[in-house]
């Protein structure tokens, strides 16, 4: 089983990929990449899973979007229940710029044989695709009392805060189900030193988060974890170690 996270750049720029194995009762990273049209990461896609291999894919960014106006369940949700950490999302409508471009990729990946899974046989093989959301997911797998703040401020900030989700995932993602195996130098955090160098450091980050919440998903199911909404209104999958 394969597991891939998306990173999608909601309106333009890269996006963050991630492909991951899991073989032998643990998870293995086979690519992390960054990608700019929709055209070469479908692609990419295609030869990371092509048919009929079974694989869940993760994206970042709302597929289901039914509202013309206002802001769907699903993000209503994530401040309700994740405000309080600073890990509501962005409300998404028809209407926003972006919507047309995040629709329409979910729609490729149907085509391409991967259904929509807001419910889960825990560890059904087959070809799926969630909607995730990294801030939550971090706040729940590690404990925090609030989010990891590397998206906004001074690049020395972000950094930090950066490096803190690097060493989170090579803490404990390698010790809990499923088991992430992770090399010492997963990425250089340390020696960035520019914007460009940083955002494309993040995009992968933030991807393989997103594929583990795949991977959890996918090896769980709802035992343990949350999902905020559902098909209809749109759906989010967050991990619930704590439950």
């Amino acid at each position: 089983m394969k597991f891939i996270g998306i990173d999608l750049g909601w309106k333009s720029g890269k996006s963050g990929l991630c492909c991951l194995l899991w073989e032998n009762q643990q998870l293995k990273i086979l690519d992390l990449d960054c990608k700019l049209e929709i055209e070469d990461i479908l692609n990419w896609i295609d030869i990371w899973t092509p048919l009929p291999t079974p694989a869940i894919i993760a994206v970042d960014a709302p597929t289901i979007i039914p509202n013309q106006t206002g802001t769907r369940l699903p993000d209503q949700l994530t401040h309700k229940y994740f405000g309080r950490y600073h890990a509501g999302c962005y409300p998404a409508n028809l209407n926003r710029p972006f919507a047309e471009r995040t629709v329409k990729f979910g729609m490729s990946l149907e085509a391409k044989g991967f259904i929509h899974a807001p419910t889960i046989q825990p560890q059904q093989l087959g070809r799926f695709q969630i909607e995730v959301f990294p801030h939550p997911a971090i706040v729940n797998l590690f404990d925090l009392a609030q989010i990891l703040k590397y998206k906004k401020g001074r690049l020395v900030n972000r950094k930090s805060e950066l490096f803190k989700l690097h060493q989170y995932i090579k803490n404990i993602l390698t010790t809990i189900e499923p088991a992430l195996e992770v090399s010492e130098n997963l990425l250089d955090i340390e020696n960035i030193n520019s914007i460009a160098t940083f955002k494309n450091t993040e995009d992968r980050l933030d991807s393989l988060i997103c594929a583990y919440v795949g991977a959890y998903w996918w090896y769980w199911g709802q035992t343990r974890n949350i999902v905020l909404g559902d098909q209809a209104t749109g759906y989010i999958v967050v991990p619930d170690r704590l439950c």
